[in-house]
């Protein structure tokens, strides 16, 4: 409820998000990130204040659980659902390593989950609870697929990695520096990779 009170002087979250990214000097940058970050957490949501979007999205059912990761691209004029994910891929082994970049008139339906470096086209149905890890064209419909499993012999690195002044992974409740430089390396070509096809897609 407090945080509602502190967004309307700005007279929506658009434009409190607009002037995380503009606002100057830097103390007041942070104020209204701080700002903006209460106001997503107070509605269980985690939309980016480094998220781009051409224009307000459509959420029908508001900004309930909602997370669309820094670095993501939205196209004008999408319609999100409540439990939407647009998020980002760090894992320093993937091949679809970066953000997500939608194009316009998107329909986003409950729960559906799109990952890593892949470009949604123009007038995109994506289903309930469809994952999306894949490319998709203009004026195509994804349906939920069937689950299905592929085993590795050799363990896989899920550490969650971020990029915090120098990159950082999560492990046991707080954030490490990373030091393996093949590590550092394959993280710094990834979201090199990942900022190459978001620049592509806009």
């Amino acid at each position: 409820m407090i945080a509602r009170l502190l967004v309307i002087p700005f007279g929506s979250m658009w434009r409190l998000k607009a002037l995380c990214v503009s606002a100057r000097p830097r103390l007041l940058r942070k104020l209204f990130r701080w700002i903006y970050q209460v106001y997503n957490y107070e509605n269980s949501s985690s939309i980016a204040w480094n998220a781009y979007f051409e224009g307000p999205p459509c959420l029908p059912h508001g900004l309930k659980s909602i997370f669309v990761s820094g670095g993501a691209r939205i196209g004008r004029n999408c319609v999100l659902f409540q439990q939407v994910t647009i998020g980002s891929n760090t894992l320093p082994d993937s091949k679809s390593a970066g953000s997500p970049v939608l194009g316009d008139s998107c329909y986003v339906g409950a729960g559906a989950k799109i990952v890593g470096n892949v470009h949604i086209g123009n007038n995109v149905r994506i289903g309930a609870n469809a994952v999306v890890t894949k490319d998709v064209p203009d004026n195509a419909v994804v349906v939920p697929a069937e689950q299905r499993m592929v085993v590795r012999q050799e363990p896989l690195d899920n550490h969650f990695y971020t990029c915090l002044d120098g990159w950082h992974y999560y492990e046991d409740g707080k954030f490490h520096p990373v030091r393996d430089k093949d590590t550092i390396l394959k993280l710094a070509s990834s979201q090199a990779a990942g900022n190459e096809g978001t620049e592509g897609g806009s």
